[in-house]
């Protein structure tokens, strides 16, 4: 937790979400959260690694009942701080491998943003995974979103010039090792579907939540508001081809559970 917690007390996650080529994930995910929300103006939902709030506040101002459970002390503080009072929201601290305090089929929609990408061993991702999907309602969705391979081989690896200095933590198959001191797991489709095959739940979708954003972000930061237009418009009409997803830097999870 120390590398995660340095991180993120001089990161702001925030910034990223807000500037344009961060909107496209942002925009992206709210769209589809909006897509599986129960037609109810009143939705309980959990968001697991809350962060400082981007989702959880919007959603709590649009009149559901949030919940918010978020690591780091920082990031919780941040989020407690943009709070008017009027939210039905609240924030907690905790781990998404313990959701022992909530229990089974509570919430009507659980959302893991953020989690997934710091917790590296297989057996850890199918705990928080089994345990969203444990306190989420029968019929319920869960939007969990992972960081992805191929895009910091390309863009990082070959991109910045960094092969020698990288081929220690790649293996023959071209797939990045990383632990704690990385601080973000990379996976490929193939491992997201295999920690689904775990779990009580089907998927519904698998997004590029970036697409091409962040491979072009200077550009998409100089957009205009006509022309970031037409680009949402492309990367939403995009966004699900299969052939697209596992070259974004992040992926959508949509399932649902049994």
């Amino acid at each position: 937790m120390d590398f995660l917690e340095t991180y993120y007390n001089t990161f702001s996650e925030e910034e990223r979400l807000l500037s344009q080529h961060g909107q496209v994930e942002y925009l992206t995910t709210m769209k589809y959260i909006h897509e599986y929300l129960p037609e109810t103006n009143n939705a309980r939902i959990l968001e697991i690694g809350a962060g400082t709030g981007r989702y959880s506040i919007p959603l709590a101002q649009e009149g559901h009942t949030v919940t918010a459970l978020e690591l780091i002390g920082h990031n919780l503080d941040v989020l407690k701080s943009k709070l008017t009072g009027s939210e039905s929201l609240e924030a907690l601290q905790g781990n998404a491998l313990d959701l022992s305090r909530f229990g089974d089929n509570t919430f009507d929609m659980t959302l893991v943003l953020g989690p997934m990408y710091h917790l590296y061993t297989k057996e850890d991702k199918i705990k928080a995974l089994s345990e969203a999907v444990r306190v989420t309602k029968r019929g319920g969705c869960l939007l969990v979103a992972y960081c992805m391979n191929e895009p910091v081989i390309i863009r990082y690896v070959f991109g910045k010039d960094n092969l020698q200095s990288s081929l220690a933590m790649i293996t023959n198959e071209w797939h990045c090792k990383s632990g704690p001191k990385e601080l973000f797991e990379l996976v490929r489709t193939e491992d997201i579907a295999e920690l689904d095959s775990h779990v009580n739940a089907v998927r519904i979708k698998l997004v590029a939540a970036d697409g091409a954003a962040n491979y072009m972000r200077d550009k998409i930061d100089e957009m205009d508001s006509h022309t970031f237009e037409k680009f949402m418009e492309y990367h939403l009409s995009t966004c699900e081809r299969p052939d697209l997803t596992g070259a974004s830097d992040h992926t959508l999870d949509i399932l649902r559970k049994l």
